[in-house]
């Protein structure tokens, strides 16, 4: 388990932070703990204008404070995050259902 008082969580937020690439994929699909959320922007803030990351997610920006319960640290993690963001908006099925329900028409 990572602890702040040994030191991995930082050195785990650290190592982070180094990556070239980070990806996050469909965040908001687990519960996110305040700690989380705050964690979270620790590590946005650290990478910030320093290395990239890729994040998915299926909530709009407007719905990220009810993700983190926390309006404000929402904001500031999206700010961040936009700021030199190319945005992509995907709309229709999933591919993955879309793949099952057509399988299972051709039966």
């Amino acid at each position: 388990m990572l602890s702040a008082r040994d030191g991995s969580l930082a050195d785990k937020l650290l190592s982070y932070s180094r990556l070239n690439l980070l990806i996050i994929d469909e965040l908001g699909y687990m519960p996110v703990s305040k700690e989380q959320a705050n964690l979270l922007f620790r590590l946005v803030s650290m990478r910030y204008e320093k290395g990239s990351i890729i994040l998915t997610s299926n909530y709009n920006f407007n719905e990220w404070g009810e993700i983190f319960s926390d309006q404000v640290v929402a904001a500031a993690i999206i700010d961040r995050l936009v700021h030199h963001a190319r945005i992509f908006y995907i709309n229709g099925t999933s591919y993955r259902l879309k793949g099952k329900l057509k399988a299972a028409n051709n039966l």
